[in-house]
């Protein structure tokens, strides 16, 4: 399915706009995990949204919290969007997998973005979560419930999915130095998603 990973970038870039309207007039069902996820930030810390989209309805909602809030997408008509609606923020047009900020943030989001990625990809993805964590530092991601791929659909082209098992995402969060402090699989509370919440230990 490699070319179909590839092709994840342009999907988003086609459908921006639709995609950002599907979303906004769908259910905040994340919101309970979002509450966890700030439980662990100091406030008004910093957050790194990976894969950010268009800034609403996430980032949004960190920063009406007093969150200052980094937004990297590999899409330039969703970081345009965030420009637009948040010009006083900092957002970058950004792959995940190459990311070097030279910075840290107290939180690391990467909600409903990772899971695009390659098996391989994923793996890496570690290292650059733990590159960009401060001291304490709160990481949360989604991901599929066993080691796989899967084809979805978005506007009729097909979105790649992919995921580890859960012992080896439970691997390479320690060996980067990460805790787990609440996972769940298809909670039906958040639209059926499995999340991953840690936090930096070192």
């Amino acid at each position: 399915m490699a070319s179909e990973a590839e092709q994840i970038v342009g999907i988003y870039r086609r459908h921006a706009a639709t995609w950002v309207s599907d979303r906004l007039a769908g259910t905040f069902v994340e919101i309970g995990w979002l509450e966890k996820f700030r439980l662990l930030l100091p406030d008004g810390g910093a957050i790194l949204d990976i894969g950010c989209g268009a800034g609403r309805p996430i980032a949004s909602h960190f920063m009406k919290q007093g969150y200052a809030v980094f937004g990297v997408d590999s899409s330039p008509e969703m970081i345009a969007m965030c420009e637009n609606s948040f010009p006083e923020r900092e957002w970058r047009v950004a792959d995940m997998r190459s990311l070097k900020l030279e910075r840290t943030f107290d939180g690391l989001l990467a909600w409903d973005s990772f899971f695009h990625l390659a098996h391989d990809d994923q793996r890496r993805m570690f290292a650059v979560f733990d590159r960009h964590a401060a001291p304490g530092a709160a990481l949360m991601f989604t991901s599929g419930t066993s080691h796989g791929e899967a084809i979805g659909s978005l506007k009729g082209d097909p979105l790649y999915h992919a995921s580890l098992d859960a012992e080896e995402y439970r691997a390479l969060l320690r060996a980067h130095g990460f805790e787990i402090v609440a996972n769940a699989f298809e909670d039906k509370s958040c639209g059926g998603r499995t999340v991953w919440l840690a936090k930096s230990v070192r």
